[in-house]
Parts: structure tokens; C-alpha cells; sequence
């Protein structure tokens, strides 16, 4: 590496502001801000060219999202258990920046947020009572399992391979290569660091910096409408429309504000571990509450249906059903997809910041296990807890956690966390404050979400500085959650419909993005083939094979192999490669050398 880089690389782990990129800042905050107003003053176009948007889409591109997710799955794996696993995401010889315990508490921290608690009881009561089509039986034992498979299918190892894609190329493009930490950087070897430089690299950022923007605010979207239905449940407002939602996101976007220019974001991970203990409170009360045994019987029934029928779910598209297919894609796998693609630039830096020394193959290990270990126990729990209270109300007669509409059974997908709440066999006070926890809990998540990316797109347009400007900070938060806002409005006056408006923009958003992570992996490629230890290896395994090959061509089967230092002074004490026949003296009185850590032969020829 050379001086210049390692310079470089030091002054972005000392966290030195760099200059802010003012053609990249300006051209997405224009563009941010025109698609606020387009939102605000044309809410009906918007929302109707979203529509259109989403159809072309879902007809045209549906298959790129499937596919594009579980080759990541595949490649990330490919990565840890090939040849590429043993590099470090650092020096050679440098220890982990942090301790594994800690390391994991992170992921785990880093597995939580809004997303978890707005779809943990929703999504598998929802496959319960109506399951994807063409697979089975709605509120039955085979329903459970296809409801509690499909959601982690959605939650497991797919967001997460996503995720360490980006996070793999940005550690070993900051903390080996000493590249900036931005995204452009990691095409280098693709482009040529002239072209990653110029404008190229600038339109790599900027769908980056959209990709953040827009999945951000869907999660902050569906944070206020379910902070909405809480306040709602717990008697503090009456019914609760888009208006009252915007409001909400305007109240804890201005919270957001207020932690950023009183530098309380420096807390963020004291607020994330505060988090991490009331979503394990809440959980608890959830699990002793609830139906503790059936919950306990959902985990093997959960696990064991989501890897019997993984390459069933991963390759639904539109053909393989009719226009419920399409609309059920469109509206479950196609947006989670779409969603945790655009949150790979985001998560991607916060989880490769933090494993720093680690090999790609400790990384992708943690990366893809600990979340989907968190996954599993929380729909277990939550989405456990929701199916066993509606199969008891069931056999009572009563509709439950359901409501029917137009004769067909449908949940709220925004209250059915308090639905739960208020279902459960425990005194209204405790209920009540299980609520009020429950929208701290969201309203924390939205703080720290908001602060955290908008600190990574403050980042990514000032050049990859990890202390970029508090200002550009507080004008990626205050857009982020003008655009959540504007994400509710279009998708109507109903908080159902508010909810339509966030998937359909998040998808159509995140298209471009989905190309740019497609490219990444080639990338990556090239950058890892060229690593050091890598080519070492390469040498290595080379060499040994030709001296295996001259062995059996001079003497056959019968013959050691042998290595030795070799001194320019002398000559070699054993010719045709280090192949010395198995009878001779010299084999009889060299003992097989070994190799060093980098796995090639010390000297000799």
C-alpha cells in the first residue's frame, strides 16, 4: 500500500472532517427537496405516477429484485467459505477493533428498529389468516408454519446478505485499501479511480444518498403510523388520519433536530442499548403473558418450514400466479427487497465501522447469523404470541386479533401490536403501560434512525468524512422526514392506504440502487483477487502442484515433498522443484518443513 493511501486511511479512522462535495451536496438536496414539494403541492399526481411507476416495475423488473436477492445470499457465502474468506478487513495482523461480545451486541442492536416492531405481529398473523397464494389452507396448523417460514424468509438471511455485500466492500476498501469511505470508492477496480473521481463516482453517490433517503423515511413511515394507532389504542387521540400522521412525523422529526444541534447524536449508541433492553423487557412480558408453550413450539416449526421451503419462496414471481401473485408480491417480498436494498448503504457502513480487523469469514458468519438468530426469536415470540391468542379466540367463537371486511378476514396491520396488547390475559393498567413502552420504544428507533442515516448521507456527500458537518447532518434529517411525510400523503387519506404510498415509492426508488449492487459484487471481485494474501495463496497452491506434477513424472508415485530455505549464496541442495525420490538420503533426513501463515512454501524453488 502505498504512503499516500495508508495517510489517508489514517486520517479517516481519526474520524478528520472532510470538505463537503458541493455539486453532489447540491444536486440531491434540489432533487430532495422538489420531490417534497411535488408531494406536498401535487399529492395526486404523485401518487398516481407512483402507481404507474410500480406497475412498470413489478411487470419489468420483478425478477431482477428476486434474483438479485438470493444471488447475494449465494455470493456472501461463496465469499466467506472460498479462498476470499481468510482476508482481513484491515492490516495484516491487526486485531479486531472490538470484542466479540461486543461485536455481536451491536448486530444485535443493529437487527432491532421500527420494521421489527411494526411487522412482528402483523406479518405472520396476516400470512395466518391469509397465506400467499397457491400454497395453503388459511388458520390452519400448515398456515402457522407457512406464516411463520415466510416471514423469516423475509427477515433472515437475504436483508443481511444484502447488507454485508456493502459492508464487506466498504471495510476493505477503508481499513485495507485506505480508500474513502463512500461508495463510488468501491468501484475502483471497476471504473478506475479517475472515473470514480469524477462524475461517474458522483452518480454512484447520489443513488446511494437516494437509496438511504427514501428507505429511511418508509421506515420512519411506518413508525408514525404505528406511534398513530398506539396513541389511538391507548385513548389519547380519537381516529387517527394522514394529517395526524404527518404531524407525528414532523413532532419526532424536530426531536431528531433538537438531539443533532445539541449534540446528544454522540448518545446514539447509549440510546441503542437503552432500546435493546425495553424491546427484551417487552419481549419477556410478551412471552410469560402470552401462550408460553405454544410460542416455545413455534421456534423448530418456524426454523424447519423456512429451510425446508427457502428455494420455494425465493423463486416466486409473477408468473408462477395471477394477478393475486403480482399484488401479493408487489406488497410483501418484491418491497422488502426493494426496502433492505435501500438500506444497504446505511447498514452496510454501520455494521463494516464496527468490524474492523475481523476476516470475511468471521464477518458474513456474524453478519448473517445473529440477526436471523434475533429474527427467529422475536416473530416467534410476537407473531407466536398473536396466532396462539387467535386460535383461542377462534374456538370461542369470537373474531380475535380479525376483523372482517367485505366478508374477508383482515387485520390492522399499523394496531395490531396494541390489538395484541389489549387481547392478552393481563390487567388494563399493565396493558396500558405495555403500550406506552411499546411507543417509546418506536419513538427511539425513529431518533436514532433518522440521526444515524442521516449521518451516513451527510457522509456520503462530504467526501466519506465520518465527522461530516452537524448542519448537513440536521438537512438530511429534516429531508428525511419531509419525505416520510410526503410518502404518507401519497398513499392517501387511510392509514392502509398511507402504507400503499411507502411501499410503492420505496420500490420504485430502489431500482437504480438494485443495479448498483449488482455491479458492486464484480467489484469486489477484482478487488479481493488482487489482495496480497490472496495472490500468495495463488502462488502457493501453484507451486506445490508443479512440484507434485515433476514428482509423479520422474519418480512416480514413490517420492516426498519437501521444503527448504533457500540461500542466493549456495545452490540448492535438491533439484526438479524440491522432489527428492522417497529413497534417498536426502528425504530420509529432511523432515517436511512447514509453510508460512500466509499458506505459501519459505524458500526454495
Amino acid at each position: 500500500m502505498i504512503e499516500g493511501q495508508r495517510a489517508q486511511e489514517k486520517a479517516l479512522s481519526r474520524g478528520v472532517p472532510a470538505k463537503l462535495d458541493k455539486l453532489l451536496f447540491a444536486v440531491t438536496g434540489v432533487l430532495a427537496l422538489a420531490f417534497i414539494a411535488w408531494g406536498f403541492f401535487g399529492t395526486d399526481n404523485l401518487s398516481a405516477v407512483s402507481q404507474t411507476a410500480l406497475d412498470w416495475v413489478i411487470t419489468n423488473a420483478g425478477w431482477f429484485f428476486v434474483l438479485l436477492a438470493s444471488f447475494l445470499v449465494v455470493y456472501v457465502i461463496w465469499l466467506a467459505v472460498g479462498r476470499f474468506g481468510r482476508i482481513p478487513l484491515g492490516q495484516d495482523g491487526e486485531e479486531p477493533q472490538y470484542k466479540t461480545v461486543s461485536w455481536i451486541a451491536m448486530m444485535f442492536s443493529a437487527g432491532m428498529g421500527i420494521g421489527l416492531m411494526f411487522y412482528g405481529v402483523a406479518e405472520p398473523l396476516f400470512y395466518y389468516i391469509s397465506p400467499p397464494p397457491g400454497t395453503v389452507d388459511a388458520q390452519t396448523p400448515e398456515a402457522l408454519q407457512t406464516a411463520m417460514g415466510t416471514s423469516l424468509f423475509h427477515w433472515g438471511l437475504h436483508p443481511w446478505a444484502m447488507y454485508a455485500v456493502v459492508g464487506i466492500a466498504m471495510a476493505y476498501g477503508t481499513y485495507r485499501l485506505g480508500r474513502k469511505q463512500l461508495i463510488s470508492s468501491a468501484f475502483t477496480s471497476l471504473f478506475g479511480a479517475k472515473r470514480v473521481d469524477g462524475p461517474l463516482g458522483k452518480v454512484l453517490n447520489i443513488f446511494a444518498i437516494f437509496a438511504t433517503l427514501f428507505g429511511t423515511a418508509a421506515s420512519l413511515g411506518l413508525g408514525a403510523l404505528q406511534i398513530g394507532s398506539g396513541l389511538q389504542a391507548t385513548g389519547f387521540l380519537g381516529t387517527v388520519g394522514t394529517p395526524i400522521l404527518v404531524a407525528i412525523v414532523a413532532v419526532l422529526t424536530g426531536c431528531f433536530v433538537a438531539s443533532a444541534v445539541s449534540g446528544i447524536s454522540r448518545g446514539i449508541q447509549w440510546l441503542s442499548n437503552i432500546n435493546m433492553v425495553l424491546a427484551f423487557v417487552l419481549a419477556a412480558i410478551i412471552f410469560v403473558v402470552g401462550p408460553t408453550l405454544f410460542i416455545l413450539n413455534v421456534v423448530p416449526a418456524a426454523i424447519g418450514d423456512y429451510a425446508a421451503n427457502m428455494a420455494q419462496m425465493a423463486s416466486r414471481t409473477e408468473v408462477t400466479g395471477d394477478e393475486a401473485m403480482r399484488a401479493w408480491l408487489s406488497s410483501w417480498t418484491i418491497f422488502y427487497w426493494a426496502w433492505w436494498l435501500s438500506w444497504t448503504p446505511f447498514v452496510g457502513m454501520f455494521i463494516a465501522r464496527i468490524s474492523r480487523g475481523r476476516t470475511i469469514r468471521q464477518f458474513v458468519t456474524g453478519v448473517l447469523l445473529v440477526p436471523f438468530a434475533v429474527s427467529v426469536v422475536w416473530f416467534s415470540v410476537f407473531g407466536g404470541a398473536a396466532i396462539g391468542t387467535q386460535q383461542e379466540a377462534a374456538a370461542n367463537g369470537s373474531e380475535g386479533l380479525v376483523t372482517m371486511v367485505d366478508g374477508e378476514p383482515t387485520i390492522s396491520f399499523d394496531g395490531s401490536l396494541f390489538d395484541l396488547f389489549a387481547a392478552l390475559p393481563m390487567p388494563n393498567l399493565l396493558a396500558g403501560a405495555v403500550g406506552v413502552l411499546a411507543m417509546i420504544l418506536i419513538a427511539i428507533f425513529f431518533v436514532t434512525g433518522a440521526d444515524s442515516a442521516s449521518i451516513v448521507m451527510a457522509s456520503m456527500s462530504s467526501n466519506g468524512a465520518e465527522t461530516p458537518p452537524r448542519a448537513v447532518v440536521v438537512f438530511w434529517g429534516i429531508l428525511t422526514g419531509g419525505v416520510a411525510a410526503v410518502m404518507l400523503l401519497a398513499g392517501g387519506d387511510e392509514p392502509a392506504e398511507a402504507l400503499d404510498g411507502l411501499q410503492r415509492i420505496t420500490i420504485v426508488a430502489a431500482l437504480p440502487f438494485a443495479v448498483v449492487m449488482l455491479l458492486l459484487t464484480v467489484a469486489l471481485v477484482k478487488d479481493l483477487a488482487r489482495d496480497p494474501l490472496s495472490l500468495r495463496r495463488k502462488l502457493a497452491v501453484s507451486v506445490v502442484g508443479r512440484a507434485i506434477q515433476a514428482g509423479v513424472e520422474e519418480h512416480g508415485s514413490s517420492f516426498d515433498l519437501h521444503t527448504t530455505e533457500h540461500d542466493e549464496r549456495q545452490e540448492p541442495a535438491a533439484s526438479n522443484n524440491g522432489v527428492v525420490p522417497a529413497d534417498s538420503a536426502a528425504s530420509k533426513s529432511a523432515a517436511p518443513e512447514g509453510t508460512d501463515r500466509d499458506g505459501g512454501a519459505r524458500g526454495g524453488k
